[in-house]
């Protein structure tokens, strides 16, 4: 296992006036990550993901519980552990605004002992592999939102880390933008093995970069599982759209039909109580069928059932 996380808790002493309360961000929360996975971390704000994240990383001590990242315990050896992860949060730059992304570079570099001859070496590698050649010499503050996130990317594996945690990484950008950050993850992924810990409100991102999500809420964890999974235990009822080539003059059905407009219907199908198979022989004795749609109900919306439910 990469990242090792058991019973994990974090509690902050707030002052109230003259009394102070105990105010516990993360409570009792586990799990385990292995090499080469690319999991979701996701939760609604104030959720504890960030408190999470920060624990991980050495940046705050955890209240209890016990954590491993890449062998080491990131309270007593954040040092040591910083030279194996990389980090980029889609609201905090790394990157310095006044000087060029190379210049940047070399000072990233600088920070983490890689010496002069090795830095242009692996300065040109990642620029050859994000394909960002021609913004080396450009100032960061004169880059646009998505070049600078994807300058961010390239700039947190500069060191070649293991793993990296990515924290809202394509925030305010394009489709187009998004599209292209999301392929880089994952080529970084599929070529070098990384471990990626991706936290993200955009389900898109979701979708197209990961096969695990790990959900918590309230500070505790609420499922963690694969995402085949989550839609199987939540997607218990599909929407069914049917065209025929006349107009619909029957009014009442065997089925939980939702609307009846000229020649179309629409109904939906409870995968636990319905057969696919006797659903569609139903309607097609109804009249000769032109059209189906069936569509699942979107992730989005299952993971606010979730949240929903567990508040």
């Amino acid at each position: 296992m990469q990242i090792i996380v058991e019973n994990l808790e974090k509690n902050f002493i707030i002052k109230q006036k003259k009394e102070k309360q105990i105010v516990r961000a993360v409570s009792d929360v586990s799990f385990n990550i292995d090499k080469g996975e690319i999991v979701a971390f996701i939760g609604p704000n104030g959720a504890g993901k960030s408190t999470t994240i920060k624990m991980l990383t050495g940046i705050i001590e955890p209240s209890g519980g016990k954590v491993k990242v890449d062998g080491f315990n990131p309270s007593t050896q954040r040092k040591q552990l910083a030279y194996h992860i990389g980090c980029m949060f889609g609201q905090k730059s790394q990157l310095y605004m006044h000087l060029t992304v190379r210049d940047s570079y070399k000072l990233l570099c600088s920070i983490y002992d890689i010496n002069h001859k090795e830095a242009l070496k692996r300065i040109d590698e990642i620029a050859d592999m994000f394909k960002i050649q021609d913004l080396l010499d450009r100032v960061v503050r004169k880059l646009s939102l998505g070049q600078r996130m994807i300058c961010e990317i390239a700039g947190s594996i500069l060191h070649d880390p293991d793993i990296i945690f990515l924290d809202e990484p394509t925030i305010g950008l394009d489709i187009f933008a998004k599209t292209r950050i999301r392929s880089i993850i994952k080529k970084l992924n599929e070529e070098k093995g990384t471990t990626i810990f991706l936290t993200s409100h955009d389900i898109g991102d979701v979708e197209a970069l990961c096969n695990r999500i790990i959900i918590i809420n309230n500070g505790t964890l609420v499922t963690d599982s694969s995402i085949n999974e989550l839609k199987e235990n939540y997607l218990t009822k599909k929407k069914v759209k049917i065209s025929y080539d006349n107009i619909i003059t029957q009014n009442k059905f065997n089925y939980e039909v939702k609307t009846v407009v000229d020649n179309k219907i629409e109904l939906l199908l409870d995968k636990n109580k319905d057969s696919i198979g006797d659903v569609l022989q139903y309607f097609t004795s109804i009249g000769n069928i032109t059209d189906i749609q069936i569509e699942s109900t979107p992730l989005e919306d299952v993971i606010k059932k979730i949240y929903s439910e567990r508040s």
